[in-house]
């Protein structure tokens, strides 16, 4: 019988105890500070919803966030893929640039089905302005209205504009890392595989936060977090079909290694990752079986498993101490990784 993202719910998993209460204390706190509304299952017909809720929750424009920094902003649109549409793309820039620096290509997340580049203009900047690189930020087309791989394709053809124009940006293209979260984090995977597969755009690194990798939804943490954290198991089903349609969850499908890097069965020849999660999170396990299988083919991987933290731990609490050390360790590693 062929597996669907309803069957794959029924799937068995060890009869490990859980914590009722899996969370950070104090992380727990915010968790319960969350408003929450009762409402019907998520479903295709909710996405709508969903995305306007989502834009409401991001409103400071790019001058807002940057304030009195020495940053530049340029809104562009450049060349999507072949016969597709034109893509809007955001660029951070240290004011009055002499050389070339290393660049960030980033992707932002919302389960392939909800988000804008403007969730992550406050991390880029901060980022822009500590390590003085150059910040793309793109924007892509999204699911169920544009299904794979109208998301990878887009987000590829915007890192090759990067590297193809990076004396016009003042990036140094042998240092530029992809980087996202969640959904953008898997994107990032899967761009990162596409770049080594067609031999396109060097890359530096890439930097994956909380990444969406694996449609199956088999793991145990995949299991634990259904119905509790800020992105639980009913929403992670809805993302994969709106992105794959019926393919999704069924281990039998011709599904695409760009689309859920966790498929690939080669994951040699890849730039070197940082990959994180939160311990309460259902991205955990495909989390950290990506950073092991990168080692098993002699690749380079850093990886931060958070204690206590749920997914986007960062962007809704961050004063708290686990977001201080994990902004750290991303620092360190861009640090290391472009010699900035």
């Amino acid at each position: 019988m062929t597996a669907t993202p309803d069957s794959i719910n029924e799937t068995p998993v060890n009869e490990t105890p859980v914590n009722a209460v899996p969370f950070d204390p104090a992380l727990n706190e915010v968790l319960e500070r969350m408003p929450r509304t009762a409402g019907p299952a998520p479903s295709l017909e909710s996405i709508p919803a969903m995305r306007e809720a989502g834009r409401a929750m991001f409103m400071p424009s790019v001058a807002e966030v940057i304030g009195t920094r020495e940053i530049d902003a340029e809104e562009r649109t450049i060349p999507g893929p072949d016969g597709a549409p034109d893509l809007e793309i955001t660029v951070l820039r240290p004011r009055g640039l002499s050389a070339p620096v290393p660049g960030l290509y980033n992707i932002h997340g919302g389960g392939m089905i909800s988000g804008h580049r403007y969730m992550d203009t406050a991390r880029l900047a901060d980022l822009v302005a500590e390590l003085g690189v150059v910040a793309v930020n793109v924007e892509y087309r999204l699911a169920p209205e544009n299904p794979d791989p109208a998301p990878v394709e887009d987000c590829y053809a915007g890192l090759t504009w990067m590297s193809r124009n990076a004396a016009e940006l003042g990036v140094d293209p042998g240092r530029i890392v992809v980087m996202g979260g969640s959904a953008g984090g898997g994107l990032s995977a899967g761009v990162a595989l596409l770049a080594r597969d067609r031999k396109g755009p060097h890359l530096a690194g890439q930097l994956l936060l909380c990444p969406m990798l694996d449609d199956t939804n088999t793991t145990v943490s995949s299991h634990q977090y259904d119905g509790i954290g800020t992105w639980p198991r009913a929403m992670n089903l809805l993302g994969w079909r709106a992105l794959l349609g019926e393919q999704a969850g069924d281990p039998a499908a011709d599904v695409s290694i760009y689309a859920a890097p966790a498929r690939a069965t080669d994951l040699s020849g890849l730039p070197p990752a940082f990959i994180e999660a939160g311990s309460a999170e259902m991205f955990r396990d495909e989390d950290v079986a990506y950073a092991t299988r990168i080692w098993a083919a002699g690749g380079q991987a850093e990886l931060h498993i958070w204690s206590g933290g749920f997914h986007g731990f960062d962007v809704f609490a961050p004063d708290h101490e686990l977001t201080r050390a994990a902004l750290a360790a991303r620092l360190s590693w861009l640090r290391r990784t472009l010699q900035a």
